[in-house]
């Protein structure tokens, strides 16, 4: 009861925010802390700040004692073209609430030369849209007024790191979660609007790194499924009875020094999807008579997604570093799919991302990232009536971080 209640209070605190959406891989945040948000998310074999939490655990040993902390500013933009289930003809739609405020938060602490502990509190990802009914009243799904969902996850994550010899490390993350949810609009499906409801779960993160070489950088982390309590008020949504589990996933990284300012990082990312039923499940077992929340119900038709991080890292002088990167993944959504992805409209696949830090005079480093989703869409007929539909999406963020060594 402590922890949720702890749980609770940072995230009603500002942690993370209602309604912060990002849907760049997936559910998944492209990067996790500014530096890796500069260099296109890669971040397993680099140890640059305290996000080892959220990124690779074993990296928190070669960071040192450091404190970070920062803020994105992230506008995502959500447009779906249909309406037969409304009765109209085909139209488009564009989604509103577009700006959205995502913190994040780093601490490590040298306890020895071989061992540090940390926590790292991010948002781990989510979704949300928010449709306004058609010209008759009812909206894009058949339903009546507002259409969309409100999805939120927030992580803290506890590290520890060790180094089991002078140049390799291994490191822990026990992930406490917290997720709420809403959904409106969805009458056609029998579902009423009930509000937001929330859930907590558990997961851990393990971690490997390894300088190789005073050139070469490897490492490897892993993600168990973060499993969450069933959200009671959606049993009638989501498979299993409103089980929302965060997925797992596998990160391998390297990073190489081709000069002593030049640093260029490659990261790639497994994030099993299908391993979620109510994310994995295809779409169209409704047809079949299963109803929704059933084991075996209509989820989002998600597929497992390869993801590729490419970043380099360049000391302009001693007061300026210069990052820039690219975030290419498979998009999760089928065609065969489109018609409840109208929620959930995850078709981003190419990332640019830029980014800055600068030294100030106190030793203190202000970060600053950006990041442009390339607009992709994703076309369909609609799984009851035929009709033509596409969903699409494009978003940019922008983040500030400051952070010191202590």
């Amino acid at each position: 009861m402590k922890l949720k209640k702890l749980l609770s209070l940072m995230a009603v605190a500002g942690i993370t925010l209602p309604g912060a959406a990002m849907a760049t891989n997936g559910m998944f945040a492209s990067g996790y802390g500014m530096t890796a948000s500069g260099m296109g998310g890669a971040a397993t074999a680099m140890s640059e700040d305290a996000f080892g939490g959220a990124n690779n655990p074993a990296s928190m040993v070669f960071v040192g004692d450091r404190i970070d902390f920062g803020a994105s500013l992230f506008s995502p933009k959500r447009e779906a073209t249909g309406g037969s289930l409304a009765g109209l003809p085909t139209q488009t739609e564009q989604s509103d609430k577009n700006y959205f405020v995502i913190p994040e938060f780093g601490y490590n602490k040298m306890m020895s030369k071989d061992l540090s502990l940390g926590i790292t509190v991010y948002g781990n990802g989510g979704m949300n849209t928010d449709y306004a009914p058609l010209s008759n009243g009812n909206n894009l799904l058949g339903g009546q007024g507002r259409l969309g969902v409100d999805l939120t996850q927030l992580i803290i994550a506890p590290t520890a790191a060790y180094k089991i010899a002078p140049n390799h490390s291994i490191g822990i993350s026990p992930l406490l979660g917290y997720q709420r949810f809403k959904a409106e609009g969805l009458q056609a499906f029998g579902l009423q609007n009930v509000g937001y409801d929330d859930a907590f779960g558990a997961g851990v993160r393990i971690g490997y790194m390894g300088k190789l070489s005073p050139q070469l950088t490897v490492g490897l982390a892993y993600s168990t499924k973060v499993d969450m309590q069933k959200m009671t008020k959606y049993a009638g949504l989501f498979a299993e009875q409103g089980n929302l589990d965060i997925p797992e996933n596998f990160n391998a990284g390297v990073a190489y020094k081709f000069t002593s300012d030049l640093t260029v990082a490659l990261d790639y990312q497994r994030i099993n999807y299908a391993g979620v039923a109510a994310i994995g499940n295809p779409s169209n077992a409704i047809l079949s008579g299963i109803p929704l929340g059933a084991n075996n119900g209509s989820g989002f038709g998600w597929k497992n997604i390869d993801v590729w991080k490419l970043g380099a890292q360049y000391k302009y002088n001693k007061n300026w570093t210069m990052r820039a990167g690219w975030n290419h993944g498979d998009n999760p959504v089928q065609a065969a799919d489109v018609t409840f992805n109208i929620l959930a409209p995850g078709v981003i696949t190419d990332h640019l991302t830029l980014g800055t830090t600068y030294l100030t005079s106190t030793g203190g480093e202000l970060t600053v990232a950006y990041t442009h989703g390339f607009e992709n869409s994703v076309s369909g007929t609609n799984l009851f009536t035929g009709q033509p539909e596409t969903i699409r999406m494009h978003q940019d963020i922008i983040g500030v971080a400051y952070g010191w060594k202590m």
